[in-house]
């Protein structure tokens, strides 16, 4: 595929393999764009996330690799940011990076996406989580800090779906997200998981292209056999829907190319 700009590193603690492994399977599958977006820092939840002390170890490896591959590949640098109110750190909404996803991982102090805490699905009500996620999409959009949406529908990721209408549970972060004028993230992650679809779905998709809302695409890697992987499937999947174009950035700075 041509673009991916999710891709993590060795640094966030949960991710594995070198840099150049990363850069070296984008180039061997095609990709002419790959942006590396790790887990930023944040004072909460450490475990799973690089430290402030290591930003500019971070920042530094990516630009090296980006000069040492420029004839092979553009490398673009980024911050997956988790929205959690009271916790993002200026530090981080002023990088000196190409863009910022906006993700949501919490609900609360739930770290609802991890398998460690699955359990607490049995505890909750599934149509009312499913609307406490998407209440924190909108309001992420609603900051106007960031200029990806990770991963839209992330909540489904174990296959806990909702007994309402998705569409209309989603429907105020869509709108938020076109009034923000922000790109929505195609992500492969999906397609390794329990739900076993891209993020977002289909017809979410369908809804975002009704609104006219710009598309990238981003594998999620964790390891470097993953850059990449279900490119195909999610760009005719972008195709199928009428889209001909997808985002890239540069200094904050958006740019449409065809894919």
């Amino acid at each position: 595929m041509k673009v991916d700009l999710h891709n993590h590193t060795s640094l966030c603690n949960h991710a594995e393999g070198e840099i150049f492994e990363y850069v070296e399977k984008a180039i061997q599958v095609g990709t002419k764009y790959l942006g590396f977006s790790d887990h930023a820092p944040m004072d909460f939840d450490p475990k799973y996330r690089m430290s402030f002390a290591e930003m500019q170890k971070y920042e530094n490896e990516v630009l090296k690799a980006k000069e040492k591959y420029k004839d092979k590949i553009e490398i673009l640098l980024g911050y997956e940011v988790d929205y959690l109110q009271g916790h993002m750190d200026e530090r981080v909404l002023k990088a000196p990076v190409d863009y910022l996803i906006g993700s949501v991982h919490f609900i609360g102090d739930w770290g609802f996406d991890n398998p460690e805490f699955i359990g607490q699905y049995e505890n909750e009500d599934i149509d009312l989580i499913w609307q406490k996620y998407f209440d924190a999409i909108k309001e992420m959009a609603q900051s106007k800090l960031f200029d990806i949406v990770g991963h839209l529908d992330l909540i489904k990721v174990f296959k806990f779906m909702p007994n309402k209408d998705i569409s209309i549970i989603a429907k105020d972060a869509l709108s938020a997200i076109k009034e923000a004028d922000m790109v929505l993230e195609i992500n492969m992650a999906g397609y390794r998981k329990p739900i076993a679809e891209s993020y977002p779905s289909l017809s979410l998709l369908q809804q975002a292209y009704a609104l006219d809302i710009p598309i990238t695409f981003g594998s999620d890697a964790h390891k470097p056999e993953q850059v990449s992987l279900f490119g195909e499937e999610v760009e005719a999947m972008a195709k199928s829907v009428g889209y001909t174009q997808c985002a890239i950035f540069h200094n904050r700075k958006r740019e449409l190319i065809n894919f």
